[in-house]
């Protein structure tokens, strides 16, 4: 990893994109890739990453492949703001609200980021049935220290959105921990990827789009697919590691972090697209995991499958531990090795690239 792509993925971390509020994190993306893609934003708000796509940016006259990563992170916004100051507020994507409890975060106000805490009644005050329920959203509250609602409207409005205070540590052996890392790390794995691909002549046109608000229903997934209308589309998101306790392999499958990115198979795959991730790895000598899904995924790849004709769609997984919670791992060394394996893919295709099922067995 050189230092501009660590400094990318660091700012990547460190820059708020709630659902619907992606600007600013696509402002990141946007400047790292400026010097080496056409880079366009459409007005669903997906950033595109264009490699090799021709002057009109379509790859109209190419095989097209579409690597995409989504930017948006889970989190909260502001529902209501009471008489004395407190905001209420609404989940933004999938949370287990217990980790919310106690969480510093920021308001992302018209004037900058504003401090405040989650908070609910202390534990000495809470009746013996109050202990033993499981607390929802609204059962807590964010204290921004004002003395009212009027010093309150000052800083912030009904609407804007919440994240935790963002930020990361470092724990030993090149691991990460921290929010948001769900998918940033996702993104910055397709950007490097195309970045790198660029370097070396590819054949084949790459658009590496930053898809936004996939945490509330694959939604710019399906309008950049529809767009771009990719022959070949891969999404890379984080996957469940099951290298730490309570988490059963029989169900996840048994991924570790630190020995490299996941190629899943079944349904939503294509066996051909797979079969060659694999090959891949095993040339360039690139760990790869594989593991099963079973259904239609949670991620973009279900999006990017059922677009128009149906493209040959793959789903690369950076195996992460504790997902959707303040702090979750990742290897900074399996993103390396997903960013060097849809590298290789990219520049592996050509206008002969044919990922028919059943074809790689003819």
């Amino acid at each position: 990893m050189t230092d501009d792509a660590r400094e990318f993925l660091d700012r990547l971390l460190l820059t708020p994109g709630t659902s619907g509020y992606e600007e600013g994190i696509q402002a990141v993306v946007g400047e790292y890739a400026a010097g080496w893609a056409k880079v366009s934003t459409d007005w669903h708000g997906n950033l595109t990453a264009a490699v090799n796509a021709g002057e009109d940016g379509l790859g109209a006259d190419k095989l097209r492949v579409m690597l995409a990563g989504h930017c948006d992170q889970i989190g909260l916004v502001v529902q209501h703001i009471d008489d004395q100051g407190f905001l209420r507020v609404s989940a933004v994507g999938g949370w287990d609200v217990q980790t919310l409890i106690g969480q510093a975060v920021e308001v992302h106000g018209a004037d900058g980021p504003v401090a405040g805490v989650i908070a609910r009644k202390a534990i000495h005050l809470l009746s013996q049935d109050e202990r033993k329920q499981v607390p929802e959203v609204k059962d807590l509250w964010v204290d921004l220290g004002v003395e009212g609602k009027a010093e309150a409207l000052e800083l912030v409005a009904v609407g804007d959105p919440v994240t935790l205070r963002l930020g990361y540590r470092a724990l030993r052996g090149g691991v990460l921990a921290g929010p948001a890392m769900d998918d940033r790390v996702g993104v910055w794995v397709i950007v490097e990827a195309a970045r790198r691909a660029a370097a070396r002549k590819p054949e084949a046109a790459i658009f590496a789009v930053s898809t936004v608000q996939e945490e509330i229903g694959l939604r710019g997934a399906k309008t950049a697919a529809h767009r771009i209308d990719p022959h070949v589309g891969i999404a890379v998101d984080v996957t469940h590691a099951s290298d730490c306790p309570t988490v059963e392999k029989g169900e996840v499958g048994d991924v570790r972090i630190g020995r490299g990115p996941v190629a899943f198979r079944g349904p939503n795959i294509n066996t051909p697209l797979f079969r060659s991730l694999v090959q891949l790895g095993e040339e360039h000598e690139l760990p790869v995991q594989v593991s099963a899904l079973s259904r239609g995924a949670s991620n973009d790849g279900n999006a990017i499958q059922l677009t128009r004709g149906g493209p040959a769609t793959g789903i690369v997984g950076i195996p992460l531990r504790y997902m959707h919670s303040p702090v979750e791992v990742i290897s900074m060394d399996d993103l390396d090795a997903a960013a060097d394996l849809l590298c290789e893919f990219c520049l592996s295709l050509s206008s002969d690239s044919d990922f028919t099922p059943g074809v790689d067995r003819l």
